[in-house]
């Protein structure tokens, strides 16, 4: 049971893995160099707490406390799990583990959420290797399930066995994967798409929202729900991913793509791309955005739940375990099931929560009340 974290590098995936860590309970301390991390974790926070609210009503443990430490050493002095999230520069990443361990536990798990970088090469100064393992969580890390498992040459079995099921408890979707290689695998296939995008801008084929249109109205939401290699053997029909490779395999052959080169990022070409992000999505701030994406996320994984396939399929495992956490019922009073703060779309035009909502409200308590006298 994990119930004190340090994260090291309080940005974007520092915080998400902030915000996820609190909702399971875990005490988190956070050291950050940026003397403005507090005001950027606390907005994290508040996305990540509304985003929550909305994805699961079940049940969670009590809210970790979040506290700011002065220095690594006093972060990660009785933590038992070590979250690296700092810039992807390996002497930097080498650098702070050596701090880690000059203070930590001989015990604690150590890990870096770098995207790309090879965990022998950042264990190799270690003290202690074999409790560090790379965990590649994915933005939001506070919703995606997804966190890619890496072990060095150093890394023991038993690590990587005991970062599978922390994560896991997590509601995560940990994947172990099995060879080392630069980038595992999730980012290498999004910097092939990545690399090709960029020749469609650079040649004059498409703008930013054109390619961002071909991905989200269309094959984005296959993969989504189904990935790669399930949906190409759809596409095969009746007879299959054999038909299908046989029907597309020469087209491997043609001129189609420019996935071993990449144009020359000048800062001509580099203006273009901003300047076409701007006009596609100026109108809103980042907060904003990130705000739009939690909500869709929600959806598609509510769905998918509603389905038992996919993320959804790990949403409802986490929501399984949840419900076998012990409840903290208040014994001399009246017993609280539930509480949670009113959203705004559950309000009507007086600013009042409306009649569905209300029942919604008592249908959750209800299953609260019944997992808690064991009537599932």
């Amino acid at each position: 049971m994990i119930d004190k974290a340090a994260v090291i590098g309080g940005g974007v995936i520092g915080g998400g893995w902030v915000a996820r860590l609190l909702q399971n309970g875990v005490n988190v301390a956070v050291f950050d160099i940026d003397p403005d991390a507090p005001r950027k974790i606390a907005e994290i926070l508040q996305n990540a707490n509304a985003a929550i609210e909305k994805l699961t009503v079940i049940p969670r443990p009590p809210t970790g406390q979040l506290t700011f430490a002065p220095s690594i050493a006093a972060a990660v002095s009785d933590a038992q799990i070590i979250i690296e999230a700092a810039p992807e520069q390996p002497a930097l990443k080498q650098k702070i583990y050596g701090e880690i361990e000059s203070s930590a536990s001989e015990t604690a798990l150590i890990t870096s959420s770098t995207s790309g970088i090879r965990p022998t090469e950042l264990q190799k100064n270690m003290q202690h290797p074999a409790r560090f393992i790379v965990a590649h969580p994915f933005n939001p890390v506070y919703l995606l399930p997804l966190v890619e498992l890496v072990g060095g040459e150093q890394t023991s079995e038993q690590t990587i066995t005991t970062a599978s099921q922390i994560f896991t408890n997590w509601g995560m979707h940990p994947l172990i994967v099995k060879k080392e290689i630069d980038a595992f695998i999730a980012d290498r296939l999004l910097e092939t798409v990545w690399r090709e995008a960029l020749w469609l801008i650079k040649d004059g084929v498409a703008t930013t929202e054109e390619i961002d249109d071909a991905i989200r109205f269309g094959f984005g939401l296959r993969w989504a729900q189904m990935g790669l290699f399930e949906t190409y053997r759809i596409a095969g029909g009746e007879a299959g991913m054999e038909h299908f490779i046989a029907q597309f395999g020469p087209c491997l052959q043609w001129p189609w793509s420019k996935l071993t080169d990449v144009p020359e990022l000048t800062d001509e070409f580099v203006k273009t791309i901003a300047a076409q992000s701007d006009s596609q999505s100026g109108a809103y701030s980042i907060r904003e955005l990130e705000q739009i994406r939690d909500n869709n996320l929600i959806a598609f994984l509510q769905s998918l739940k509603a389905n038992n396939w996919g993320a959804g399929k790990t949403l409802a495992n986490y929501e399984s375990k949840l419900r076998t956490l012990p409840q903290n019922i208040a014994s001399d009073g009246p017993a609280r099931f539930i509480t949670r703060r009113v959203p705004s779309h559950w309000t009507d035009f007086n600013q009042h929560m409306n009649e569905s909502r209300y029942l919604e409200c008592f249908s959750d308590a209800s299953d609260a009340l019944m997992n808690y006298i064991g009537a599932d």
